[in-house]
């Protein structure tokens, strides 16, 4: 008896408490939909339109950011990249919930023009292991490490603007755990506002026998 509208997902995190994975593992073992991006810059090898990014031109995107067709845009390395609403739109219509994986700022950008989305917070388990898993990765300096932990500590304070934080500790159970989250929201009366009208309409049968 859940709404059949889907609801917009926003996760975020601090970097390195392993955000990316989760949307993958909700991805691969739920049934959601993955927000896709627009991007200027060409495809990389084995980069799909309408997969990974969506393809289009500057004229384009430009165009797109007149008529507010974004979520949020920004310009990156001489390229546009933004979260389309159209795209996020036709899934929850179809009654696919649509995860979109972005940072705080953009978090509330959307928040703003979404007020029903659903705000999560994803953490590691302590910020020991935080700095553990930057330093693991083995791609930054520790000059980059220190930058993303100084980050990490000013998002604090932006963490009581979601709706839901969830601890990291193991993926699969982290994925569980926000996939409870959902199926709770859809249970919410203020996104099941069709489960009324309906039970109303069976009443009147019953009644009317």
């Amino acid at each position: 008896m859940n709404s059949h509208k889907g609801l917009l997902i926003v996760i975020s995190g601090f970097s390195g408490a392993g955000k990316g994975t989760v949307v993958k593992e909700l991805v691969e073992q739920y049934d959601y939909a993955l927000s896709i991006s627009a991007t200027t810059r060409q495809p990389r090898m084995n980069e799909r339109n309408g997969e990974h990014y969506f393809f289009i031109d500057k004229e384009d995107f430009e165009e797109k950011i007149k008529k507010e067709k974004f979520f949020e845009w920004a310009e990156y390395c001489n390229h546009y990249y933004g979260t389309p609403k159209d795209f996020v739109y036709e899934r929850i219509n179809e009654g696919k919930d649509v995860i979109l994986e972005i940072e705080v700022q953009g978090a509330f950008k959307i928040l703003e023009q979404c007020p029903e989305a659903i705000l999560i917070f994803v953490t590691a388990p302590s910020i020991n292991e935080l700095k553990k898993r930057l330093i693991g990765r083995g791609t930054e300096t520790s000059e980059v490490v220190q930058k993303r932990i100084q980050r990490a500590y000013e998002e604090v304070d932006m963490i009581k603007d979601y709706d839901y934080i969830v601890i990291n500790e193991d993926v699969k159970q982290c994925a569980k755990d926000i996939h409870t989250i959902v199926v709770s929201e859809h249970m919410h009366v203020k996104n099941a506002m069709e489960l009324p009208e309906r039970l109303k309409e069976q009443f009147m049968t019953v009644l009317s026998e």
